[in-house]
């Protein structure tokens, strides 16, 4: 029985930051940035956004009254979590008016965990057949004014509808996995902005990408040429390139720079756009090389990689099914992104000082986002999101 993506769509906030503006404000080459990191702007989340809130519009457009009452599962993955006990996905799945004979559950493993969460949903599926598993990654990436992160910042979220017999790709049964205890990149409870040791993280980042498809090989993988196009996690769009350029390394392939914006370019566009969004990233790159590729890429077979710091990587594929594109959303998407109100650096430094996951007792929020859902605010300790008018 095939099983894999039936649906897939995303969201990010309606805000955003032009890497120009940081490159004249720290006196800098815009270059280092649009070359060096392969990105041109990165999107900031309104004071009344979360990741409920971009999660529920990820997926709100997928969902209609014959679907809703097929999905047994909702797994939520974030590492930008809301809350010690409660699940972002419980918040989701009232806002999205699923039905109570649902499971939800929350994942953790920095940027892996959508990826655990997307192979739990086929295992779930092919147990029952007729039942369907949405899954949604939602994230914030934040790393402070005037830090060596900072242009590698972002939001988004991304949700997909894992179903039988899938409309978009299927999910081959043949995976690779590597995990081992490393700090190059964590967030401890009393901090709302993440500690990273950038270099240490792309090497570990490498050795997981190596170490997981020789496992996928020893699994009986698709070898090398069998592979049409290729998707990373997207800490920036230059990780993807330089992933890449190491896999055929290893694999003694030969990349030249043609080859390489081929096998992986289209699925970088949107990351550009966005900037880092943990663990959506993969998945967005995904969803933007089907919506983006010059190519018909139907029978096609592409491998991804996923990655979270600490470190657990795990290389698998998917097989573009026929008439794929006939299931896009891609207007809406574009659309999403070139609507955006661009902010200016001293805009943008005093919203990033309004964001506080520790606020207290009684707060409003100020309306902001352009988005389904909002958070209103917090009550009594307790989270408060209402549906918007309609967008």
């Amino acid at each position: 029985m095939s099983v894999g993506i039936d649906d897939i769509s995303f969201y990010s906030s309606s805000l955003c930051v032009p890497l120009t503006e940081l490159a004249m404000r720290y006196g800098v080459d815009p270059d280092k940035y649009r070359i060096g990191l392969g990105q041109e702007e990165m999107a900031i989340l309104a004071v009344d956004e979360d990741v409920v809130t971009m999660g529920a519009s990820a997926a709100w457009p997928m969902l209609n009254d014959e679907n809703r009452g097929n999905i047994g599962t909702l797994l939520f993955a974030t590492e930008t979590g809301i809350d010690q006990s409660k699940s972002a996905g419980v918040y989701v799945h009232r806002l999205l008016t699923l039905d109570s004979n649902c499971r939800v559950v929350e994942l953790k493993q920095a940027c892996y965990s959508a990826t655990a969460a997307v192979q739990m949903a086929c295992a779930l599926v092919m147990r029952q057949p007729e039942r369907s598993v949405l899954v949604i990654a939602s994230d914030i990436a934040r790393y402070g004014l005037g830090t060596l992160g900072e242009v590698t910042q972002g939001c988004g979220a991304v949700a997909m509808l894992i179903k039988s017999d899938p409309r978009l790709v299927e999910v081959c049964p043949e995976s690779g996995c590597y995990s081992e205890d490393v700090m190059d990149f964590w967030r401890p409870n009393y901090m709302d902005t993440a500690l990273v040791d950038g270099k240490y993280s792309t090497i570990v980042y490498l050795k997981a990408l190596r170490q997981s498809w020789k496992h996928y090989q020893q699994a009986g993988g698709i070898a090398f040429p069998g592979f049409s196009r290729f998707c990373y996690h997207l800490p920036f769009a230059k990780m993807g390139e330089k992933a890449h350029r190491k896999l055929a390394v290893t694999c003694g392939e030969s990349m030249s720079d043609a080859l390489l914006t081929e096998q992986i370019g289209s699925g970088l566009i949107y990351n550009r756009k966005i900037g880092n969004s943990y663990s959506a990233s993969l998945y967005i790159a995904l969803l933007s090389m089907l919506e983006n590729d010059t190519e018909d890429l139907s029978g096609w077979n592409i491998g991804l990689f996923s990655y979270g710091s600490g470190c657990v990587g795990e290389f698998f594929a998917v097989t573009v099914q026929p008439n794929y594109q006939a299931y896009s959303r891609r207007k809406a998407h574009v659309d999403q992104l070139e609507s955006r109100q661009v902010l200016s650096y001293d805009e943008y430094a005093v919203l990033f000082g309004q964001h506080s996951p520790r606020i207290d007792g009684e707060h409003d929020f100020l309306k902001m986002t352009n988005g389904r859902f909002r958070l209103t605010g917090l009550h009594d300790h307790k989270r408060i999101y209402i549906e918007t008018t309609v967008c």
